[in-house]
């Protein structure tokens, strides 16, 4: 497709809540526009620009004459700490204070020289933008970066408060056996228990930011003109179908990598947003590693650990005896630095290499990564599937809970580590993915699934590829 079918380009204002995890997708879900004819502004927030700056050349930022950046501030304290804000922080001032800023914005696109705005395509955790579209008569795409479980679940938080499940009673609640509570009215989701949820109905506290958070953004989601979901409709149909009757119209897009790989002479190519360096010479590293070979561990990008916690990951690697390539952020571990034992160092220094950022997609899908040891944030997770890698699951926060227990359970893909984490059981686990049958068997399957993401993002008849052709129709196409 390409702009010859609008009358007017369309100029799509592309608004990422300001997380590694959310701008990723976002900008991949940009690119695609882009390439569909889109004139295309994208909008960081002042930090998550000034961070980006350090680790891109300094001319990154000049885009395309067709692919812009513009920033607003998020509302909190300047800091330049090199690290993912505090989430809860984050979530409360960028709702509360955002909203006027990013009208300014839009109001001096339409009054540039630059075309006018014809639709935003928001974060669906910023979801103050609808109130911003609402007013100029815009449509709004509200694109939710969790998988359609994790979504499904947050649309379901009014109904856990009001049936009283959560806030907890009291702190006992999480160690007495009541998160093995069965849920068994959302629907599409069969089976789900109360610790398969998203993590923040965790809480005691009703005013809880994040509880509230959640309550407020999945409410406005109702009012979007569609929903993007970077998933496809074989992973989740059970769950997709189920949202039909409960929201606007659902367009399952992804896995949105797979599409903008698919893209030919794709001018925004070199356009990346990574807020910490990418050591691509991990890549020429995997390059002398036999396929099959390698365990991948990287805990995403807001993941954080204990000393303790790290250094049973690091022994528990140690002795499975496994090749690994190992990602620890400078903030992995909260309130210090992250340091190993020196004596795993020795011990492991021809099969290991520890990197503090990689290109991730480049990563799973070389031929010497045999398993990913992830946090099952539905970016890897996704990215894990569509390179057909198995996976250990050590779920942090947020719906990781849920990626987890969908990868063990229903995908086949994945098997969870205790969160309470133990060299033995690292070990033993990691030799499993890489060795055992029960690794063979996820492997087995993670093939079948990559195969099936492929063929839904192929044209001219894959699910995703004909669900974005159709929000392009019904909701951005200026006739």
């Amino acid at each position: 497709m390409d702009s010859a079918r609008f009358t007017q380009k369309p100029h799509a204002v592309c608004i990422p809540y300001p997380a590694q995890g959310h701008i990723n997708p976002m900008l991949k879900l940009a690119k695609l526009l882009h390439s569909y004819g889109f004139h295309v502004t994208f909008v960081n927030t002042e930090f998550n620009h000034n961070r980006l700056l350090k680790t891109r050349a300094p001319n990154s930022f000049d885009g395309l004459p067709s692919f812009c950046f513009q920033t607003i501030p998020d509302g909190l304290p300047p800091t330049d700490v090199d690290a993912t804000q505090d989430i809860p922080s984050l979530c409360e001032s960028t709702r509360k204070t955002c909203l006027p800023h990013f009208k300014q914005l839009l109001h001096k696109l339409n009054h540039s020289d630059a075309l006018p705005v014809t639709c935003i395509v928001s974060d669906g955790s910023m979801s103050f933008t609808v109130v911003a579209a609402e007013e100029l008569g815009l449509p709004i795409v509200l694109f939710w970066t969790p998988s359609a479980c994790g979504f499904m679940a947050y649309l379901h938080y009014r109904q856990l408060i009001q049936k009283g499940l959560t806030p907890l009673k009291d702190e006992s609640y999480l160690t007495n056996g009541y998160l093995d509570t069965v849920i068994d009215w959302i629907p599409g989701m069969k089976g789900i228990r109360l610790k398969d949820l998203p993590s923040f109905l965790r809480t005691t506290d009703r005013n809880f930011v994040m509880l509230d958070y959640i309550l407020g953004e999945t409410e406005r989601a109702k009012r979007a003109s569609a929903i993007v979901l970077n998933t496809f409709d074989a992973l989740e149909h059970d769950v997709l179908t189920a949202m039909v009757p409960m929201l606007p119209p659902v367009f399952p897009v992804g896995p949105l990598h797979l599409r903008v790989n698919h893209l030919a002479n794709d001018e925004t190519k070199q356009i990346g947003l990574s807020l910490w360096k990418e050591e691509h010479e991990c890549l020429s590293w995997l390059d002398s590693k036999e396929p099959n070979s390698v365990v991948y561990a990287n805990f995403g990008s807001i993941t954080v650990m204990t000393a303790n916690q790290l250094v049973e990951f690091a022994w528990g690697l140690a002795s499975s005896n496994q090749k690994f390539l190992w990602v620890i952020r400078l903030d992995l571990v909260s309130g210090e630095s992250a340091i190993l034992p020196q004596e795993f160092m020795e011990e492991t220094k021809e099969r290991g290499l520890l990197i503090n950022w990689c290109p991730q997609e480049q990563v799973l899908s070389h031929p010497s990564i045999g398993g990913f040891l992830t946090h099952s944030g539905w970016n890897s997770t996704i990215e894990s599937i569509s390179a057909g890698v198995p996976m250990l699951c050590w779920p942090f926060f947020a719906e990781q809970q849920t990626n987890c227990k969908y990868s063990c359970q229903e995908w086949g893909i994945g098997m969870e580590i205790n969160s309470d984490v133990k060299r033995d059981e690292v070990g033993r686990l990691v030799r499993e993915l890489m060795e055992g049958d029960k690794g063979k068997e996820m492997k087995k399957k993670a093939i079948e699934w990559r195969r099936m993401a492929e063929d839904a993002t192929r044209g001219p008849s894959g699910s995703s590829y004909l669900n974005f052709n159709a929000l392009i129709d019904k909701i951005c196409l200026i006739e």
